[in-house]
């Protein structure tokens, strides 16, 4: 084992001072990341597609040269970057995960990766995801599986399993991912990092073939701290003409910056109230240890003025799975039924795709109104648990990192789970809900794995819950006080 550089362990937002304070040059970062990522991504496959280092290195010199003549592309300036294999990045391979897909360079970028690179960002490459995205455990027939940095026998979680482990590991200062079921939130806790589902809209999702039904996915940020999570989603957010359904820019995100970002997060919460939801009253299936070490965290809060309080479920859960399963399938199936009715393409699609496919055949517009009303309903329920709270917080997942060669765990506390996304039901409601989301580390079972707990905001309130975590994260520092053996020095 090397001791990583010390650059590597910078936070994001130090990285980019000292960049733009000429303190590190962009060609010290980039070969510090590139030896880094040599020594230990080999046992975590998290970075897939990695570039030619020379070509590299000149993009880098070009970086600061640019510094030089006074000219930065933004904070990100110099800073290498390895977008979600889920996201198209022009002129490096883009699979989705997928064999059919294992030879595609796409010729523009999707807005994430638009915006990072206009943010200064060097593109190193990507990081792994599951087939198409399905699932939350990144394994897939082009690059393999993606371990976890704290056993490599493990999973890394997914979809954004490669982002999250490569954060852990420090091969990237912050990372990008996506979010239908789970995906930037499932991987944060599995790796003991920060993952930020934003409101429906904050990011502009895209470009896409359909631009007004997608209302369940959408990219977002990873860190390592709350901070730079903020940073990376002021960068990402905002309007975009493509994007029909894109908010408008946040004030206060628009304009973070290294210097201010602490600032905008450091408020007063006394008389805030989190409403814990726990296993929804015994309906989830949890592996011992989660609910503990979640109610263990929340001990914290009353620290930074925060009272918590346990409450009943506001709706019944049953019916949020209904309405999922018809989403699920709609939204999913016919975005890959092209590929389903070629046969060519249909034998290379994983069978978690083919069951999304085929679960929407038979789907009428009747059910998928109905479903729709369903989740119009739930919105309503966690408006009114709003007027009582300002945050819900449940675990982030209902099972600890799981055997690397397992596809799905097929049973929690002994109940079966009936599909490839049964067990991490936790996550649905809140994607059905559009609220913003964020995962927080909160600690390891017994055997060292790490566990998560989200924190769920009002709708469009993502700066309230960003400043909730940092306050978190302030008492309770599980990123920097327990990295990863590889890279603990």
């Amino acid at each position: 084992m090397t001791t990583p550089s010390p650059i590597v362990m910078l936070s994001a937002r130090q990285l980019s001072q000292a960049i733009h304070a000429r303190q590190v040059s962009c060609e010290d970062v980039m070969q510090a990341y590139l030896a880094h990522i040599a020594a230990v991504n080999p046992g975590a496959n998290a970075i897939v597609a990695l570039q030619d280092e020379a070509g590299l290195l000149a993009e880098a010199r070009a970086a600061d040269a640019a510094l030089a003549r006074g000219e930065s592309a933004g904070w990100m300036h110099g800073m290498p970057q390895a977008p979600k294999d889920l996201a198209m990045t022009r002129g490096i391979r883009t699979t989705y995960g997928s064999p059919i897909f294992r030879d595609n360079v796409p010729a523009t970028d999707s807005v994430v990766v638009e915006r990072v690179r206009q943010a200064g960002a060097i593109l190193i490459g990507k990081t792994n995801t599951p087939e198409f995205g399905l699932g939350s455990h990144t394994f897939n027939p082009v690059y393999g599986p993606t371990r976890n940095p704290y056993d490599p026998t493990r999973s890394a979680g997914g979809s954004s399993g490669g982002a999250a482990a490569a954060l852990a590991l420090r091969m990237l200062p912050v990372a990008d991912g996506s979010d239908f079921g789970g995906s930037l939130r499932n991987p944060a806790g599995f790796c003991n990092v920060f993952g930020f589902r934003p409101s429906m809209g904050r990011v502009p999702y895209g470009p896409t073939p359909e631009l007004f039904l997608p209302q369940l996915g959408c990219e977002g940020p990873m860190a390592r701290t709350v901070e730079d999570l903020a940073l990376l989603l002021g960068t990402q957010s905002g309007p975009d003409d493509r994007t029909p359904q894109a908010l408008p820019a946040d004030p206060v995100l628009a304009t973070l910056s290294p210097a201010n970002v602490r600032a905008a997060l450091d408020v007063d919460l006394t008389g805030k109230r989190v409403a814990w939801l726990g296993d929804w009253a015994g309906y989830l299936p949890m592996e011992d240890g989660i609910l503990q070490l979640c109610e263990q965290a929340l001990r914290f809060f009353p620290d930074f003025g925060v009272q918590v309080d346990a409450i009943a479920p506001p709706y019944p859960p049953e019916k949020i799975w209904q309405t999922w399963l018809v989403h699920r399938h709609f939204l999913t199936g016919n975005a890959r039924m092209a590929l389903y009715t070629n046969p060519a393409t249909r034998a290379q699609l994983k069978p978690e795709a083919i069951w999304e496919i085929e679960g929407s055949l038979g789907q009428t517009a009747g059910e998928l109104y109905a479903a729709s009303v369903q989740r119009s309903a739930w919105h309503q329920a966690l408006q009114r648990t709003f007027q009582q709270f300002d945050y819900i917080a449940v675990p982030t997942a209902q099972v600890f990192p799981f055997d690397v060669t397992q596809h799905w765990p097929r049973s929690i506390a002994g109940r079966p789970m009936d599909t490839y996304h049964r067990w991490m039901e936790v996550v649905v409601a809140w994607t059905l809900s559009g609220c913003p989301v964020i995962s927080v580390p909160v600690g390891f079972n017994a055997v060292g794995l790490p566990m998560g707990m989200q924190l769920i905001g009002r709708p469009r309130d993502d700066l309230s819950v960003l400043r909730l975590a940092a306050a978190y994260e302030k008492v309770r520092d599980w990123v920097g006080s327990r990295p990863p053996a590889a890279v603990a020095g």
